[in-house]
């Protein structure tokens, strides 16, 4: 069974490896990289340790900081981005304090982001508001889903993690046909050596099971594509410019939304 307590060594050891590396390659860029998941890891695995408080903590938080940066994507306006940021994070609480009740609770937080729009009159951008609103909620609002699944969610978000650097990196090596004109840079190489990463991952850490199997192989390259289609709409790079050498968070979890999605419809 895995438990935090299981996963925190590999996650150290990670962590020193990945240090020895970047050191090596003596890129700025993956130096900056590195500091910040030296910060963010323990914070994370701490609030994993703790239970479904902070898990709910860490997945209500990072909620609410994603909706902003959704929100500034699709230039939604102010009230749009509280009631959405809300909703989401009420749909967190709902999975931890009553998770019987998480359906009525995003229903309820639809119906509060379609208002938004409606109440104001907007006959001119209201569509694309209630819209974006309710992809947002959809999207965003599966980060509830980290509660339950408790130790599994971390190592869904550590084989998503690793998944995506080795595809980055094994995609500019291999070469080969590009994986969807969403992404240029991204190869099916990559996706493929990523893939085969991500289930190692899964394996070592004792979470091997197949639907985490697809959540990870499929959901992984295709929340990575959603944002790419969300960011090129917006005509942006990246969803924030505060993470350093990242972005944005929208930016670090893009993959784990759609992994998450794709691990509740399995399971």
């Amino acid at each position: 069974m895995t438990t935090v307590a299981s996963l925190a060594p590999y996650l150290g050891g990670a962590l020193v490896l990945g240090g020895v590396g970047v050191a090596a390659s003596r890129r700025r860029e993956l130096m900056i990289r590195w500091c910040c998941w030296a910060v963010g890891v323990p914070l994370v695995t701490a609030a994993f340790w703790w239970g479904q408080p902070g898990i709910a903590a860490v997945a209500a938080v990072a909620g609410v900081v994603a909706v902003l940066e959704f929100g500034g994507l699709l230039r939604l306006p102010r009230a749009d981005q509280v009631v959405l940021a809300a909703a989401v994070a009420g749909v967190v609480v709902a999975a931890w304090l009553a998770p019987g009740q998480v359906l009525r609770v995003v229903a309820i937080g639809a119906l509060a982001v379609a208002a938004v729009p409606l109440v104001s009159g907007d006959a001119d951008d209201g569509l694309r508001r209630l819209s974006s609103g309710l992809l947002g909620l959809a999207w965003l609002g599966v980060l509830a889903a980290l509660v339950p699944l408790g130790a599994d969610g971390l190592a869904l978000f550590v084989a998503v993690s690793i998944a995506d650097i080795v595809a980055y990196f094994a995609g500019r090596r291999l070469g080969g046909p590009r994986l969807s004109p969403l992404s240029p840079a991204k190869r099916w190489s990559g996706t493929l050596a990523g893939a085969a990463a991500g289930l190692g991952v899964l394996a070592v850490l004792s979470a091997l099971s197949w639907p985490m199997a697809v959540a990870v192989a499929v959901g992984g390259p295709v929340g990575d594509l959603l944002e790419s289609m969300v960011k090129r709409g917006a005509r942006t790079k990246d969803a924030g410019s505060w993470l350093p050498g990242s972005g944005g968070l929208l930016d670090r979890i893009d993959s784990l939304l759609v992994a998450l999605a794709v691990l509740l419809v399995l399971r």
